[in-house]
């Protein structure tokens, strides 16, 4: 366990502690956690995981900028999928899954490429759902995490298998908090 790594899990649990709440100040946090994690994943040649920082990079830019246009006066605003939307998404989701890993399998050598390959492109379309401001996000995000705690800690990974149990208490409770928001069709800042 590095210094670095350790570093990027508590930037990791501000993000998701913020991201929870709908405050849009997650995102300086997301930025420098994914940047360290970059590093950490290279090193444990879990490359999956390692490009998938550089997208995530990408995606809480835009997912920042989102935010700050949706936020009014009241906060940041979440709602639902339409059942098509939810079918779209999963069939995506799954076909880049299959069509990743398969690719990681014949050529790298990457040490888990299928798992890995579960935890990138689920966490792509979580990553892309909660810049969206979708509930269902959460969803995909626990499972995220059920997958990803075993796989880093068979990595030695112990501190970021040890954030994964944690992200998993917060991601349960940004669950529990964005359908209630959505329910009432409230927002927090």
């Amino acid at each position: 366990m590095s210094y670095l790594e350790w570093v990027a899990a508590a930037l990791v649990l501000v993000n998701v502690a913020l991201v929870a709440l709908r405050s849009v100040w997650n995102y300086p946090f997301a930025l420098m956690a994914v940047t360290l994690y970059a590093f950490v994943f290279f090193e444990a040649k879990l490359y999956s995981d390692m490009l998938l920082q550089v997208f995530f990079f990408a995606l809480n830019l835009y997912g920042w900028a989102a935010w700050m246009r949706a936020r009014d006066d009241s906060g940041i605003p979440v709602r639902w999928m339409t059942e098509r939307a939810r079918r779209g998404w999963a069939a995506a989701t799954v076909t880049a899954w299959i069509g990743w890993s398969f690719a990681m399998d014949r050529h790298t050598d990457a040490a888990a490429p299928w798992i890995d390959g579960a935890i990138a492109m689920f966490s792509i379309t979580a990553q892309w759902l909660l810049a969206r401001r979708r509930v269902e996000s959460w969803f995909l995000w626990i499972l995220v995490d059920l997958i990803a705690i075993p796989l880093f800690a068979s990595r030695g990974l112990y501190a970021t298998s040890a954030v994964y149990v944690v992200l998993l208490g917060l991601s349960i409770d940004g669950l529990i908090q964005w359908r209630r928001a959505a329910a009432a069709g409230s927002v927090a800042l």
